[in-house]
């Protein structure tokens, strides 16, 4: 199986993002264990410093898992859990056409609270580079809730080959059963919502 690269983006930072975040790393890690060369890399970024952050958003990766606090109350914004450290998506979106470039994942994965409304998928598509399976929560999700949906999607999405399916579709593939897993083992809605998004006018103008 070809190698895939996994991008963990911890903007929550204490300690329960920490937790949560080791819990995905071990389980990508343990996928390792079943083939003889190595089908996940994982680069993992935990930094307050905006361009670092920033230069882990569009970094080019198979999946983007950014966990953080999901507000929405100016802008869609990912923010710690101490209030220090904002991204807001504009910002993102001002970024990628500064630097020529936008998301560059196949799928990304926004683990904090409401990140699955109208108006982040709104905001994310003027992020864009191109298609992308995006991954986002429709109500308050915890440890819980993440480690029941992260486990199934990571299953399914490597347990997947994706023959005759772009990257995007790929992931969304795995999203669809992640979330129907979800269902039948807590026997509740699932709260992670998946959907392919594509670049907004605006982001196909201006990010090459």
């Amino acid at each position: 199986m070809k190698s895939r690269r996994i991008s963990l983006l911890d903007i929550g930072l204490d300690d329960s993002f920490d937790a949560s975040m080791n819990l995905v790393q071990s389980t990508l890690q343990s996928i390792n264990l079943h083939y003889p060369d190595p089908v996940v890399d994982i680069d993992f970024v935990r930094s307050r410093d905006p361009q670092t952050v920033m230069a882990a958003f569009t970094a080019s990766s198979d999946v983007l898992h950014v966990m953080a606090h999901g507000d929405h109350t100016a802008t869609p914004t990912f923010s710690s859990s101490d209030g220090a450290t904002h991204v807001a998506l504009e910002d993102l979106g001002e970024y990628a056409v500064e630097h020529g470039r936008g998301l560059q994942a196949s799928a990304v994965l926004a683990d904090g609270c409401k990140t699955g409304i109208g108006a982040w998928q709104k905001a994310v598509r003027d992020c864009l580079q191109g298609e992308i399976t995006y991954i986002g929560t429709s109500g308050q999700v915890g440890w819980h809730e993440g480690t029941v949906f992260c486990s199934a999607f990571y299953g399914a999405f490597f347990r997947n080959k994706g023959k005759g399916l772009t990257a995007a579709e790929r992931a969304l593939d795995a999203a669809d059963r992640a979330i129907e897993a979800y269902t039948t083992i807590t026997d509740r809605p699932c709260p992670y919502k998946a959907t392919l998004l594509t670049p907004s006018r605006r982001a196909r103008a201006l990010v090459v």
